[in-house]
């Protein structure tokens, strides 16, 4: 009996789908549309309350090949800055979609109370048949901190430390996600709000290699994954071909010229310098030779070699 193929890698299943996107842009708007949730719709701790946009249509696929043609529109939409965010980037692209499907009611909308103190805020408001639904958005990174303590969310923490999966989880659910019932909320907004729910896109991070489907509780199966490793072990990463991601390129499978890649000895280079000078984790991609271009093949963190020390003390924290 023959053995069964294989699944296709995240980033596999990336480029036979949306390879013929260039735009680094608009690439990323096809990723925010399909790519596989983090968070799982049918997981009975979420009580109902996540959203989940499906695969992307025929129809989507044309816009985003149209708009991939002519992207003046969307790069002046999102008016980018040195300093912008990624959740800032990733809501933008969002809201450049929603307003094209005539779905967005608001985006970014302030309760403030009385003394006009903010109270929260919706990211996005969209036209529902009884109302308005709020959705409330997350793209998000974090590496699972590995100490024994199985794959529970507070043990998967952001590259930077400044959070973990359980704990932004905790925080959409019980305060982001009743919003809507702040009196605050209900006078202000013209019309009620009769769903929340939240839409949750993301990397998971492993130690050591990119693993096999693994799931951790109330995660998708199908969630996009990489592995993490400290500086002292970079020299031992796989392939020939890799490529530094700027911030606001950590979403979407990335594409490169060949003159935009690095080999093994200049990746390492480029690490000693960096962690010289910041204790911050940088993502590299690993790529492979795809006719003129280079197309990523995983992913990882490379992160300070006490990174899994502090990562504990914050996940414990």
């Amino acid at each position: 009996m023959q053995a069964p193929e294989p699944a296709l890698t995240h980033q596999q299943q990336f480029h036979e789908r949306w390879d013929f996107l260039h735009d680094p842009h608009v690439r990323t708007l096809a990723w925010l549309l399909d790519a596989p949730d983090l968070l799982d719709h049918a997981a009975s701790a979420w009580q109902g309350r996540i959203a989940s946009l499906g695969p992307a249509d025929a129809e989507t696929l044309g816009w985003l090949a149209a708009l991939d043609r002519e992207p003046q529109q969307l790069h002046a939409y999102l008016a980018l800055q040195p300093f912008t965010r990624l959740g800032r980037y990733a809501e933008k692209l969002m809201a450049y979609y929603l307003e094209h499907n005539k779905l967005l009611y608001a985006h970014g909308v302030q309760i403030r109370n009385d003394r006009k103190e903010t109270i929260g805020e919706f990211d996005f408001l969209l036209h529902g048949e009884q109302g308005l639904v709020h959705w409330e958005f997350a793209t998000k990174l974090y590496l699972l901190e590995s100490g024994g303590h199985g794959h529970h969310a507070d043990y998967f923490v952001g590259p930077n430390l400044a959070d973990t999966l359980g704990a932004k989880v905790r925080k959409m659910m019980d305060r982001q996600l009743t919003l809507h019932l702040h009196p605050a909320a209900q006078a202000q907004l013209a019309r009620p709000v009769f769903a929340a729910q939240a839409l949750v896109k993301g990397w998971l991070f492993y130690q050591g290699e990119t693993p096999a489907p693994v799931l951790p509780q109330g995660v998708a199966s199908a969630h996009c994954r990489g592995f993490w490793r400290a500086l002292s072990k970079a020299a031992f990463l796989p392939g020939e071909h890799y490529a530094i991601l700027p911030r606001l390129s950590w979403l979407a499978p990335a594409r490169a010229a060949p003159d935009e890649v690095v080999g093994k000895k200049e990746l390492l280079e480029a690490l000693a310098v960096h962690f010289a000078q910041s204790p911050a984790p940088v993502l590299v991609a690993l790529m492979a030779l795809h006719g003129d271009c280079l197309l990523e093949t995983d992913r990882g963190f490379i992160v300070p070699d006490d990174w899994r020390e502090r990562a504990a003390r914050r996940a414990t924290g």
